[in-house]
């Protein structure tokens, strides 16, 4: 089967002209702080995904229907309410790592928060720290079904 007609694709924006267009300045400032932040972790260069996402990595996914995509492994994106913070494994699997973090919101693989000072950054870089060892074995897991 082909792979899904997604609506978000990698692009070949440049991440730090899109950080940079970013009007307010806290925001702009703690998007780059999370820049920094996932290079370190995940040690790989962010790509655009769609006008306003950056992803670290990428794998292709495949459902057992035989539809099949690609995807970042790690993102976030400055948006005008909050930042989101994606990690494609979720948050429900840390709860002892999410009990310290601090001030946020999540949905399955999204972390919502309003500024980098609302977490505990020490352990924001403990959550994304496990979760690229979770990203690995997931990727491992689609590279097998290929």
């Amino acid at each position: 089967m082909a792979k899904a007609e997604l609506k978000t694709k990698k692009t070949t924006a440049v991440v730090e002209d899109f950080l940079n267009s970013i009007s307010e300045e806290q925001k702009k400032a703690d998007a780059f702080a999370l820049l920094d932040l996932m290079k370190r972790v995940t040690r790989q260069e962010p790509k655009m995904w769609g006008p306003s996402i950056v992803g670290f990595g990428e794998y292709t996914y495949k459902y057992s229907s035989g539809r099949e995509g690609d995807w970042f492994l790690m993102g976030f994106s400055p948006r005008k309410q909050n930042l989101t913070i994606y990690i494609m494994t979720g948050y429900e699997r840390h709860p002892d790592i999410m009990a310290r973090l601090g001030k946020y919101k999540t949905g399955k693989s999204c972390l919502y928060i309003n500024k980098l000072s609302d977490v505990n950054e020490k352990v924001l870089s403990e959550l994304l720290t496990v979760a690229q060892k979770d990203l690995k074995v997931l990727k491992a897991y689609f590279d097998k079904k290929k």
